[in-house]
């Protein structure tokens, strides 16, 4: 079989690790005989209109190489087409890979993977969720963690998900619960004193921490966890329980179960994948089978 496969990549990636990942990669779709060019682009905005010229001109797949937010960028230029989306994942969180079960800072065994997939029509829809024109595949944030977001992106340092920590540790000294307003599929509206909001379409953020653990990608619904008005000893003792997913059995987190999810609440901004989306109120659709995914 023969193919023109459109590598994406991301050269900042995990601090470098994109454009070390993207030379193993694209050797090893080489050696599984398809033919490979590499897409990158001056800025955000460059580069998704080069990956989106590429879909236009009829790429066999368009295969992200970096972390979460190249991921994200690349849902949006194959959202809703029929062009096969890949992940090398290389980034610090990864959490779409580790959702779809693909491989984690290994970018030949990805490349494998993706080509004897791609032999194999091996090819899975999965939801999305959309925001406007905007598309993500995780996790819709609002609340302190959309505000350790905000911090954690202007500190220059550490490094990777430490700074993140450390964020959340700020914000925690000074965090008060806000009120929201949740409204699910144009009918039931919740008004509650929240600490944070997330809508997921995936189970994962932030590297591992499975804020909405029953969410499924292919279900056509959202998972939205709702975290009440905590006290921060409270927050500090049940968040080590993100990582397992257990923090929903505490009465002070609700989770429910919409296609259509829409928060409103003052002073907060939504993240998406990680990426920010602007500020609430902010309305999300699950759109099913909105991109079709290569293997496992």
């Amino acid at each position: 079989m023969t193919c023109e496969i459109t590598l994406f990549v991301n050269p900042t990636a995990g601090r470098g690790r994109g454009a070390r990942a993207a030379r193993p990669a694209a050797s090893a779709l080489r050696a599984a005989g398809f033919s490979v060019r590499t897409v990158l682009g001056e800025n955000a905005p460059d580069a998704l209109a080069r990956a989106r010229a590429a879909v236009r001109d009829g790429t066999g797949a368009l295969v992200a190489v970096g972390g979460d937010g190249m991921a994200h960028l690349a849902l949006q230029a194959v959202a809703g087409t029929r062009t096969p989306f890949g992940l090398i994942a290389v980034g610090t969180g990864n959490d779409l890979a580790r959702t779809l079960g693909l491989p984690v800072r290994d970018p030949a065994a990805a490349a494998r993977l993706i080509a004897e997939a791609l032999k194999d029509s091996r090819l899975n829809d999965i939801d999305l969720g959309q925001v406007g024109d905007h598309w993500f595949g995780t996790v819709l944030a609002s609340g302190l963690d959309s505000r350790v977001n905000d911090r954690g992106n202007r500190m220059r340092w550490p490094l990777g998900r430490f700074k993140y920590d450390l964020a959340l540790l700020a914000e925690l000294a000074a965090f008060r619960p806000v009120p929201y307003r949740i409204t699910l599929d144009d009918g039931e509206v919740r008004e509650v004193e929240a600490t944070l909001v997330a809508v997921g379409n995936g189970s994962s953020y932030g590297g591992g921490m499975r804020i909405c653990p029953g969410a499924d990608l292919t279900d056509g619904l959202f998972d939205v966890t709702v975290v009440g008005d905590c006290t921060r000893t409270t927050l500090l003792r049940v968040f080590p329980r993100v990582y397992r997913g257990t923090h929903v059995e505490h009465p002070k987190v609700s989770v429910v179960r919409a296609a259509k999810v829409e928060i409103a609440a003052p002073d907060v901004t939504g993240y998406a994948d990680g990426e920010p989306l602007g500020p609430l109120p902010l309305t999300a659709r699950c759109v099913r089978a909105a991109v079709s995914v290569i293997g496992p």
